[in-house]
């Protein structure tokens, strides 16, 4: 009996701590389920560490799955809108889905390895985003690129599938603290010319600039104040739904560039800018264009065009332009043609007409020597409408040398808007612009005049092959000059892009993006 009664009472203890065990099992879910709006409970050993940062969900820890933490996940961000990534962090080679903007906050580096690809969720407009103090190493290979993409099927892809890269510093520009174009909540600029924001090196970005609102796209490859510490080597941007580049103020230099098929504008550089570029080539898809119509280069002071400095004062040499004119015979400058044919994205982003291959207003200082520019309905407009950007160019200021142009309607135009090779004496009260019929516009007798520029009514002249690869004898081979040019840049023999044989783009591009399997 003794024996039974210490049986039943080890069974009324081990039923006993059963039921405590149910009943704490009860309170945990409980406790879990009331603490849901909480940041996700990361994997066992993973160390994510959570906090916020402006209100926003941070945390140490980059990758998730389907919005649970796991460090062996392939989505890029929570799944938030906006997500805070505030570690240290390499991504493996690997496939992954990118996921609402994804900050990478001051003090945090994330690290990307050679040939791997990131797709922009569309439903969430993704965006990379390094801020000031934050910074991105994508450092792919020629033969092992690092690919920014849209993450819809092949076949299906389209501009403005994804946000795009937007990478923000320390460096000057002219207006102090900005806010970054395109909605993040990201501001930038400081007192530090040679800021690091990481390295973007043999990097392709494909259907980026969601159009967050009208006229408020985030761009392919957006620069805020970035410094010069910063390194920019190899980047091709297609199909971006705004501009290819922006710079909006910063110091960072750059080399080897594409801008293909974008919506906007190639090169736009703004808010006294500063760096410089060396070999870079834009190529225009005939049937895009943008509403604020489309040019090769865009460069402005600042929006009003005034005399705050530093001056956008950006230096580019070998680069190659080619316009919508090149290779389409039938090519009309008008909304009947300029359709978006099969890349309309039908996403609100309004099309427009092509401009010039060189605006430059609103008090920029740009320079542009050793290049080439062909097929556009314009070559340089000079526009005085805000600020005095021809009279820095009578000055000296401004420079464009050993510049050819070709098979252009008109080589220069003195007015936004205006396709007339006529002097604009000024503008009347509705700001319209005033012509001199008598005169050829300034912009065009300007160019004329600077040491080294050319213009040819046919493109044959140059002897070029698909419009921007000199063949054997090119008279394009022996025009380059350097003298006065920062020894940054790279002296050869040529203008324009390339070299015979000398094709820096192979096997890194891709100029069929939306037919490839990723």
């Amino acid at each position: 009996m003794e024996f039974n009664k210490m049986k039943k009472m080890k069974r009324k203890k081990v039923l006993g701590c059963l039921n405590i065990l149910m009943f704490l099992s009860v309170l945990t879910a409980c406790s879990s389920n009331d603490s849901s709006t909480e940041a996700p409970t990361a994997n066992t050993g993973s160390g994510y560490v959570w906090s916020t940062d402006g209100g926003l969900k941070a945390c140490n820890h980059i990758l998730f799955n389907n919005g649970v933490a796991d460090s062996t996940g392939s989505d890029i961000g929570n799944g938030d809108q906006e997500f805070v990534f505030t570690g240290n962090q390499t991504l493996k080679k690997g496939t992954y889905n990118l996921k609402g903007w994804v900050y990478i906050a001051n003090g945090a580096t994330l690290t990307i390895q050679p040939g791997t690809i990131i797709k922009g969720d569309k439903a969430t407009k993704a965006a990379l985003i390094a801020e000031r103090g934050g910074k991105l190493y994508a450092q792919g290979t020629v033969n092992a690129p690092i690919i920014f993409t849209s993450a819809q099927a092949k076949g299906n892809r389209k501009p403005g599938d994804w946000g795009g890269i937007i990478l923000c510093g320390k460096a000057k520009n002219n207006q102090t603290e900005m806010q970054i174009e395109g909605g993040p909540r990201t501001k930038h600029g400081g007192n530090d010319d040679s800021d690091n924001s990481g390295s973007l090196e043999y990097v392709r970005i494909e259907f980026a600039g969601y159009p967050f609102e009208t006229n408020r796209e985030i761009n392919g490859l957006t620069f805020g104040s970035v410094g010069s510490g910063t390194t920019i080597d190899h980047i091709q941007v297609s199909y971006s739904n705004d501009d290819s580049y922006e710079w909006f103020g910063g110091s960072v230099s750059c080399k080897y560039l594409i801008a293909y098929h974008g919506w906007d504008d190639d090169f736009d550089t703004d808010d006294g800018f500063s760096g410089k570029v060396q070999f870079g080539l834009a190529i225009r898809d005939p049937k895009i264009a943008d509403l604020s119509q489309s040019n090769g280069f865009e460069s402005d002071n600042c929006a009003d065009g005034s005399t705050v400095e530093p001056y956008t004062t950006a230096t580019f040499s070998n680069m190659t332009l080619v316009g919508p004119k090149y290779g389409d015979h039938n090519f009309q400058n008008s909304s009947s043609y300029i359709t978006g044919g099969n890349m309309n994205p039908n996403n609100g982003s309004s099309l427009g007409k092509f401009q010039a291959a060189m605006q430059i207003r609103r008090n920029s200082r740009l320079n542009c020597y050793n290049s080439i520019a062909i097929g556009w309905p314009i070559g340089l407009l000079l526009d005085n409408q805000k600020g005095d950007t021809q009279g820095a160019a009578t000055k000296g200021l401004l420079k464009i040398q050993h510049v050819w142009f070709s098979s252009m309607d008109v080589n220069g135009s003195d007015a936004n808007n205006s396709y007339l090779d006529e002097r604009v004496t000024g503008y009347d009260g509705n700001a319209q612009p005033i012509y001199d019929a008598t005169q050829k516009s300034f912009s065009c007798s300007w160019f004329n005049q600077q040491l080294g520029n050319k213009a040819f009514a046919d493109v044959t002249s140059l002897n070029l092959i698909n419009g921007y690869m000199p063949a054997a004898g090119s008279p394009v081979l022996n025009e380059a000059s350097f003298d006065g040019l920062a020894s940054w840049f790279t002296k050869v023999n040529y203008i324009g892009a390339f070299g015979n044989g000398d094709d820096w783009m192979t096997g890194w591009t891709n100029f069929d993006p939306e037919n490839t399997d990723y």
